[in-house]
């Protein structure tokens, strides 16, 4: 009897298992996995762009040193720039950064500082020819406007990423996920800038 037993409960034993992975597969099919994983894909882009900022960064001592050889009585436009830097370079960027909207705010208003400041670094230059034509400097400002380009490209993935998101938490079946699966799931900060107003202005050099 207790053979027949065992080898009935063989069969509903391997068919619960299989009735399982099925309800698995319709789970995933149903996004069951797309929040962790639009979370990811948001992180990811947000890494690329604080990337390229640093990249900006790092370009900027030898630009303003360049333009100082040159243009050493623009003290006031060489000054703001350094400062621009080391406040948008000495910003303390929390774990949570980006679901804290005073600490993505700070960020974003320290590097829109910076873009302005460069941009009235550029402007100057137009008044020293010998500036404009130093091999050194045009290949900071060729540098320059690749990097701000993109910036430009990395803020509008992370854009399009914390859209997909944030909509996921929002809408059904996402909403459903967050409150059984992912309660620490809370929508990501986003610019409040387009991304076209932080591109610093194009400089002719010809």
């Amino acid at each position: 009897m207790n053979t027949r037993c065992d080898l009935a409960a063989g069969p509903r034993r391997i068919g619960a298992i299989l009735a399982m992975m099925v309800s698995l597969l319709v789970l995933s099919g149903c996004g069951i996995n797309a929040i962790p994983t639009y979370e990811e894909q948001a992180k990811a882009a947000w890494s690329q762009v604080l990337n390229q900022y640093q990249r900006r960064s790092d370009l900027i001592p030898n630009l303003v040193e360049t333009v100082k050889g040159f243009a050493a009585q623009e003290r006031d436009v060489l000054t703001s720039v350094t400062e621009a830097r080391a406040r948008a370079t000495s910003v303390q960027i929390p774990s949570d950064v980006l679901t804290d909207p005073a600490a993505f705010q700070q960020i974003q208003e320290s590097q829109s500082a910076l873009t302005s400041a460069l941009t009235r670094l550029l402007a100057v230059s137009e008044s020293y020819p010998d500036l404009k034509s130093n091999q050194n400097f045009l290949a900071l400002q060729s540098q320059l406007e690749g990097t701000e380009n993109r910036i430009a490209v990395a803020r509008r993935d992370y854009i399009e990423a914390v859209r997909r998101y944030n909509t996921e938490l929002k809408t059904f079946p996402g909403r459903w996920w967050a409150s059984f699966l992912y309660p620490d799931a809370v929508p990501m900060q986003t610019f409040t800038i387009d991304a076209d107003a932080q591109a610093l202005p194009k400089v002719d050099f010809d």
